[in-house]
């Protein structure tokens, strides 16, 4: 795939800025990274208020389903997939590596950040990362789905469909700006949940202190839980990094395997226009 879709998404916020502003950025570079800090600001701000509620939600749906998801790759069976309007939630499983699965729930939470905020340089990607949602969220009304379950699994369906719809029919950029607000708020979400709960206490009822309980000493409910904090870090650390580089000048004409290794990052000499922010309609 080249990288060119991974640039149209950002090229559109350019059109009218010259070459002289902050950073020894181009312009799709400038507009990424300017809208993930807005995104990790807006996160901030609005972790453990109402408003946050809906994404909380969806943060939690893919918590369960990334234990779902490990249960089927190790060769278990998904019974049920539930969330709970405070935001809990809880996969039914028989099977599989237990280890990976108890794993995979904050993990998760992180990877799927990982890949919203990679997505979503490009029109095409970031339609299929909206997809790859759906799809996941009308798999799980397959499994015995809970009344919160199956209002988020239809809210979230519709709404994305919609946000797809206009995307390519009315008006662009949208999705865009839609799958990297997911992937930021996702990432700031599994970063902060792991610290609170896993790290900074002892929670007998989290992911951690079941893998303690499966196989004792070994496993410190608070060491597994600092080990998912650094992975979790680092993997954030590496979506960003890695859409910055996919938007560079050198990766316009590279596949993305030839840029990743291929290609070297500057952060230096920022340089910024607001023109960027100017959309356009289809």
């Amino acid at each position: 795939m080249s990288v060119q879709s991974e640039l149209a998404f950002w090229t559109a916020f350019s059109r009218n800025t010259n070459k002289s502003s902050f950073l020894n950025m181009n312009d799709a570079q400038s507009a990424f990274v300017v809208l993930y800090f807005i995104y990790l600001f807006i996160s901030y701000i609005t972790y453990g208020t109402c408003i946050a509620i809906p994404l909380r939600l969806l943060t939690t749906f893919v918590h369960e389903f990334s234990h779902a998801a490990v249960c089927w790759i190790t060769g278990g069976s998904v019974h049920q997939i539930e969330v709970y309007s405070d935001a809990a939630g809880v996969t039914r499983y028989r099977g599989g590596c237990r280890c990976l699965i108890s794993s995979a729930g904050y993990i998760g939470e992180a990877s799927w950040g990982v890949f919203f905020v990679v997505m979503s340089g490009g029109r095409k990607t970031a339609t299929v990362a909206a997809g790859f949602l759906i799809a996941c969220l009308l798999t799980a009304l397959c499994y015995s789905p809970n009344k919160t379950m199956v209002l988020l699994a239809v809210f979230y369906s519709v709404t994305t469909f919609s946000f797809i719809w206009i995307e390519w029919y009315l008006y662009t950029p949208l999705i865009q700006f839609v799958i990297l607000f997911f992937g930021v708020f996702m990432s700031f979400i599994a970063i902060v949940d792991i610290f609170w709960h896993t790290v900074a206490k002892s929670n007998p009822g989290s992911d951690a202190y079941a893998l303690y309980e499966e196989y004792g000493t070994c496993c410190l409910p608070r060491c597994v839980g600092f080990a998912w904090f650094i992975c979790a870090i680092l993997l954030q650390t590496s979506a960003f990094a890695l859409d910055y580089m996919l938007l560079s000048d050198e990766c316009e004409n590279k596949g993305w395997f030839e840029c990743v290794f291929h290609t070297q990052v500057d952060f230096k000499d920022w340089r910024w226009d607001w023109s960027l922010f100017i959309a356009r309609s289809s």
